[in-house]
């Protein structure tokens, strides 16, 4: 993939992970800021870094799941990894301005 096509890619899995919503709070994982990093590697892999909310979060292995799947939906990847990372450890101040107009917090 060239590097224009890379930029689409990741600006369509952008679009996919805010398809997925958290379970427990009304709020896309993109918007809510828990996807840390995504990096597509010119074969079509990609890496997808994230948090929880907390970090005992009893519904962990299926959004990684849906968030995996979001990812791998997208044309161009060819397969997704999604790693799940604690620090930095997530907070309010992580949620996108249009999440917090959502939520009534902004």
């Amino acid at each position: 993939m060239t590097p224009q096509e890379i930029l689409k890619v990741e600006e369509n899995i952008v679009e996919a992970l805010k398809t997925v919503y958290d379970p427990e709070i009304p709020v896309n994982v993109y918007d809510l800021g828990i996807i840390y990093d995504i990096e597509v590697l010119s074969s079509g892999e990609t890496n997808i870094v994230m948090t929880l909310t907390a970090p005992n979060c009893p519904m962990a292995d299926e959004v990684m799941q849906m968030i995996k799947d979001a990812t791998q939906s997208v044309e161009g990847v060819s397969k997704a990894n999604v790693e799940l990372v604690f620090e930095p450890q997530w907070d309010r101040s992580m949620i996108s301005d249009e999440a917090l107009l959502e939520l009534g917090l902004l």
